[in-house]
């Protein structure tokens, strides 16, 4: 996920952008998500109820692709597929951009016609061919 302000949307089902990326910020920082932290219930992470809220309080993840691109260096080969879902392709697209604007070598691979899994032969060739000739 390259910025889960963005991707807050994408999905149809809105359960693991509000519950999901806060539960594994919650891990990676361990610290408590907004609502907890203040002793109130716990609340679904909804970007526009954050952005007045100090950073500890923030429910999306601090340390974020976006965040950090800037730092980038590490030549990057970017893998997303249209129906890989709750993931929009588009956060694909954005860290494939900027790493491109900050001119790390970069790939993309796009496969509009697959899910989580690269299934249909002549993609997983293509994937397998991508990904050989990266490393």
């Amino acid at each position: 996920m390259f910025n889960p302000q963005s991707a807050y949307g994408d999905p149809e089902e809105l359960w693991f952008n509000e519950w999901g990326v806060p539960d594994l910020c919650h891990d990676c920082r361990g610290q408590r998500t907004f609502g907890e932290a203040d002793g109130g219930p716990r609340l679904p992470a909804q970007p526009w109820n954050n952005f007045d809220k100090p950073a500890a309080m923030d429910p999306f993840p601090q340390v974020v692709a976006e965040l950090s691109i800037r730092n980038a260096k590490t030549p990057t080969l970017v893998i997303h597929s249209q129906r890989r879902l709750p993931l929009d392709v588009s956060q694909g697209f954005q860290l494939f951009t900027a790493l491109q604007r900050r001119n790390v070598p970069s790939k993309m691979l796009y496969f509009p016609d697959e899910g989580h899994w690269v299934l249909k032969p002549q993609n997983s060739r293509l994937w397998y061919e991508t990904v050989g000739d990266w490393v």
